[in-house]
């Protein structure tokens, strides 16, 4: 955000604003310098990373989403019907770590 590039429009829209209408006696005094003030305030605020307020901010955006997800994966894996019946873990596993070793060359 340019904030003198949107001064100077702010200022020229006024300008404009004023040539074709009577100023109102409503605007207070100091009007401008305070809108100024106030968008300079906002600038420098924008200016300092808050950076647990941006990691809290991204991560509830990905709740919904990763909530979603798990419910597809988890209704996709329940309406599964022509799964082959689970192995022996304890088998697979001892297959595993002995498919590298040669039997014939084990001690008898």
């Amino acid at each position: 955000m340019n904030l003198e590039k949107l001064q100077q429009t702010l200022m020229s829209v006024a300008r404009a604003r004023y040539r074709t209408q009577v100023p109102d006696e409503r605007v207070p005094v100091a009007f401008e310098k305070r809108i100024m003030a106030r968008l300079a305030a906002r600038l420098a605020a924008r200016l300092v990373a808050d950076y647990w307020a941006q990691w809290s901010q991204g991560l509830w955006r990905t709740a919904v989403p990763c909530a979603a997800l798990a419910v597809v994966c988890g209704a996709w894996v329940l309406l599964q019907s022509d799964t082959p019946p689970p192995s022996d873990l304890s088998q697979d596993f001892e297959n595993t770590l002995l498919a590298s070793v040669d039997q014939a060359d084990l001690p008898q």
